[in-house]
């Protein structure tokens, strides 16, 4: 599966969405994304798939385009996915066969040089016939699915009320007296209530249908009702909006996967929802959504993949500790089989950087050589605060930001108690001997690795401290206490100075 992408960049293409009123379409921009394996988490799953695999998918695509190539693709988030292609014959026809069921979802057929879409979704019925023409693309018939013929209905339904929608705006608008006025807002009202009532009867009607389960899920959060007045009001909105936030939508059911709404949506909650300093309760909400999905294969991976991507590298200070708990509850447990073994490698070698020096843990000795050879070790350092800079001197960025660093340590963080602990780190002695002499930073307690000590460490397997301190470029800073725990780590200079400043106060 790929992204369906033109070469020139531009986009011909998008969703019709569905909760929208009318028709609507816009461009997405489209990104190559990273598409794993399609395999499962545990037995459970693998029956499931079986199932779907027995079945298989055969859909046939006619229209008034009788050349080229017809690709059949799937929603998720921004991107338009490529899931299978086939060329269309001189009569307009182009079938999509597999013996493998395809993911219930919003799909697509993407045809005409990328120039047209045609929306439809899959569920268990598979064997479904879409018959369009480019100059009519909402008369678009889809036959063999029940699902797209409530489908078909409900897009009917919205874009006539829509149109009725837009002229009662106008005339309220544009109305001259009090009485047209609210005779306008009562039938744009009512208007709004009939298509409200029509989504209502499809859940009810059609609760098990794919439409049902789109239209819940597309809701939205309920809004808090209270207008704030106080403080503990705007807190009490909050966790209002935080609790019902998932209202409607089903974590057990894979076919939400493929829309265009899931992915923003779950962006979002951890994102702007969650607050981002409370890793331990973000941490208890992801394992709670994944123990909803562990029985839907594809929401199961989806999520798993998206947690890793997003705490990988996190952006905020303390969420390594997110990643480091994916890893160890999920990926080192073997519960990713759809990951390569390069995949796996790289996940794992990055949770073993980030575990040895996670926030609030203590940090790893270090013993080098200071600049007259002799022997130092960074718990040798007594200081309320000591400030580790792995750095080099050949490093363009290094040679503005240690100055800059040099010159805040002598302005404020000396008198604090803090000490500066500096590891070389590439093999550029005589340049850093000559950077630290002409920039006077004899101040600081200055160490590099001689080789016999590099490879005593490699010959008894011991980390490294680009491991033990997740060095992957510099300057990378760590800020530890008295105890020698990390307190703050790659953070600016000024972001360091007003939490040591909080810190000194407290």
């Amino acid at each position: 599966m790929y992204p369906l992408k033109k070469t020139n960049g531009e986009v011909l293409f998008c969703l019709r969405n569905l909760f929208r009123i009318g028709c609507d379409r816009e461009n997405l921009n489209r990104t190559i994304q990273y598409r794993m394996k399609n395999t499962l988490v545990t037995a459970i799953f693998i029956l499931q798939l079986s199932i779907c695999a027995a079945q298989g998918y055969n859909i046939t695509f006619k229209s008034n385009v009788n050349y080229g190539e017809a690709f059949l693709a799937f929603y998720q988030g921004k991107n338009l996915n490529v899931q299978d292609s086939a060329t269309i014959n001189n009569q307009g026809i182009a079938v999509f066969k597999n013996k493998v069921a395809l993911p219930g979802g919003i799909y697509a057929v993407v045809y005409g040089d990328k120039k047209f879409s045609s929306d439809f979704l899959i569920d268990k019925e598979q064997t479904i016939t879409i018959t369009a023409d480019t100059q009519r693309l909402a008369k678009t018939i889809i036959t063999g699915s029940k699902d797209n013929a409530v489908f078909a209905a409900y897009q009917n339904f919205v874009a006539e009320k829509g149109r009725l929608l837009v002229a009662e705006k106008k005339a309220f608008e544009t109305a001259t007296s009090a009485a047209d006025s609210a005779l306008h807002e009562k039938k744009y009202n009512e208007l709004n209530s009939e298509i409200n009532n029509y989504r209502y009867n499809i859940i009810n009607n059609e609760p098990k249908s794919m439409m049902a389960a789109l239209l819940l899920a597309m809701k939205g959060p309920a809004q808090p009702q209270t207008i704030p007045i106080t403080a503990k009001d705007s807190l009490d909105n909050y966790y209002f909006y935080k609790e019902h936030y998932w209202d409607g939508f089903s974590f057990s059911d894979s076919r939400l996967v493929r829309t265009p709404f899931f992915l923003p949506r779950l962006e979002t909650y951890y994102r702007e929802v969650m607050q981002q300093g409370q890793t331990d309760t973000i941490i208890r909400d992801i394992d709670y959504k994944l123990l909803l999905a562990r029985t839907a294969p594809e929401m199961y991976k989806f999520l798993l993949n998206w947690f890793t991507d997003e705490y990988i590298n996190p952006k905020y200070m303390g969420q390594d500790a997110i990643f480091v708990h994916l890893y160890e509850k999920y990926h080192s447990k073997g519960l990713t089989s759809w990951l390569n073994e390069k995949q796996m490698k790289t996940i794992t070698d990055r949770a073993y950087m980030q575990m040895s020096n996670l926030i609030g843990e203590q940090a790893a000795n270090i013993e080098m050589l200071d600049t007259k050879e002799d022997t130092v070790s960074l718990y040798d350092v007594q200081s309320p605060y000591t400030l580790v800079v792995f750095w080099d001197p050949t490093c363009g960025h290094c040679k503005e930001e240690i100055p800059k660093i040099d010159s805040i340590y002598r302005a404020s963080w000396k008198e604090k108690g803090m000490k500066i602990f500096a590891v070389l780190t590439e093999k550029t002695e005589p340049v850093w001997l000559k950077f630290i002499q002409e920039h006077k930073i004899q101040d600081w307690i200055h160490v590099h690795q001689s080789p016999e000590m590099a490879e005593a460490e490699r010959l008894s397997q011991r980390p490294g401290y680009r491991q033990s301190f997740d060095v992957i470029m510099t300057p990378t800073l760590l800020l530890l206490d008295k105890d020698k725990r990390i307190i703050a780590k790659k953070l600016n200079l000024e972001q360091i100075d007003a939490f040591l400043t909080v810190k000194t106060k407290q």
